[in-house]
C-alpha cells in the first residue's frame, strides 16, 4: 500500500512538472505573441509599400506611384511631404497649392468698417521624385499625414528586355559606324555618317531617361482637406461710400446742362451735314404742292 502511494505521489510530481513546462511554454510564446502585437502596425504599413520594395533577380523595373488622399491641413502637409522628400535624397518637381473659394458675402459691421467671409477648400497638387530604393519608405512617412485614403496605385514597368535591346542597338551603331569609316569618302558618307551618329545619340539619350526613371522613382500626389475652411477678413464699408458720392445734385445739373448744349450742337451739326437731303426734300415739297395747286383750274369746264 505505501509502495502504491510512493508511485501515485511520484505520478502526481511528474504530471504537475509537465504541466508546469507546458505552462511556461505556453506564457512564452503569449508573451512573444504580444510583443508582435506592436510591430504589427509597422508590418501592415511596410506592407502597404510592399510593391514599392519589390526585387527580382535579372530584373529592372521602373516604378511610379499616384496617391489621393485627404489631410487635416494641406498647408503643414505639403511642407511635411517636401521635407521627407528631402531627407531621402529626392526633389520636387511640380506643386500646385492653391485654395478653391467655394463662396464669398461682404458684411457691414458699422460706417466705416465691413467683415469679408470666404468658405474655400485648398488642395495641392504634386509631383516628386525619391530614390527608387526608398519609394516605399517615403509611401509609409506620407501614409501618417493621412486623414482618409481616397486612392493610392503603384506601377512597375518591367524594362529589362527595353534595355537589353538598347544595348544590342548600340552595338549595332557602332558596328555600323565602323562600316561607314571604310567606305569612300563623298557626299553619301558623309550623310551616313551623319545619320548615324544622329540615332546613336537619341540611343544615348533614352538610355540616359531610362537610367534615370531607374534611379528615381515617380510620385504623383494629390492631397486636400476634407471640410471648407472660413476666412474673416476686415475690409472697408464700400456700401457708405458709394451712397455719399452716388448722387450731387449741383454737378448732376450743371453736367446736365452742359450735356444738352453739345446735343444741340451735334443736332446742329449733323443738320448741316444732310443739307443737300433737306434741300432736296424741300424742292419735291414745293413742286408737289404746286402741282395739286394748278390741277383744280385746268378740271373746270366752260358752259
Amino acid at each position: 500500500m505505501k509502495s502504491t502511494y510512493i508511485k501515485l505521489s511520484l505520478s502526481a510530481v511528474i504530471l504537475l512538472g509537465v504541466y508546469s513546462c507546458k505552462k511556461g511554454e505556453a506564457s512564452a510564446s503569449d508573451l512573444e505573441a504580444y510583443s508582435n502585437t506592436e510591430p504589427a502596425s509597422k508590418m501592415v504599413s511596410d506592407s502597404v509599400s510592399s510593391v514599392a520594395t519589390m526585387k527580382i533577380k535579372d530584373k529592372q523595373f521602373i516604378k511610379t506611384a499616384d496617391v489621393n488622399m485627404e489631410v487635416k491641413d494641406v498647408y503643414n502637409a505639403t511642407i511635411s511631404i517636401e521635407k521627407s522628400v528631402q531627407d531621402l535624397g529626392g526633389f520636387v518637381t511640380h506643386s500646385n497649392l492653391r485654395s478653391n473659394v467655394v463662396s464669398e458675402n461682404t458684411y457691414n459691421t458699422s460706417d466705416e468698417d465691413a467683415m469679408l467671409i470666404k468658405k474655400y477648400q485648398t488642395e495641392n497638387a504634386m509631383q516628386v521624385r525619391v530614390p527608387t530604393e526608398k519609394l516605399g519608405e517615403f509611401l509609409t512617412v506620407i501614409n501618417n499625414d493621412k486623414l482618409f485614403l481616397n486612392s493610392r496605385s503603384i506601377n512597375a514597368e518591367d524594362v529589362t528586355s527595353g534595355i537589353r535591346y538598347a544595348e544590342m542597338e548600340s552595338q549595332r551603331n557602332k558596328k555600323t559606324a565602323e562600316n561607314i569609316s571604310q567606305l569612300k569618302t563623298d557626299k553619301d558618307k558623309v550623310k551616313l555618317g551623319d545619320n548615324n551618329m544622329t540615332e546613336g545619340n537619341l540611343q544615348k539619350l533614352a538610355g540616359m531617361d531610362i537610367a534615370d526613371n531607374l534611379k528615381y522613382s515617380t510620385v504623383d500626389i494629390y492631397i486636400k482637406e476634407p471640410k471648407l475652411r472660413i476666412a474673416e477678413i476686415a475690409v472697408t464699408n464700400t456700401t457708405r461710400l458709394d451712397n455719399k458720392y452716388k448722387f450731387n445734385f449741383i454737378y448732376d445739373a450743371k453736367d446736365g446742362f452742359v450735356y444738352g448744349f453739345y446735343l444741340i450742337q451735334k443736332i446742329i451739326v449733323s443738320l448741316i451735314n444732310i443739307w443737300p437731303l433737306l434741300l432736296i426734300a424741300a424742292c419735291v415739297i414745293y413742286f408737289v404742292r404746286k402741282r395739286k395747286g394748278a390741277k383744280p383750274e385746268q378740271s373746270k369746264i366752260p358752259d
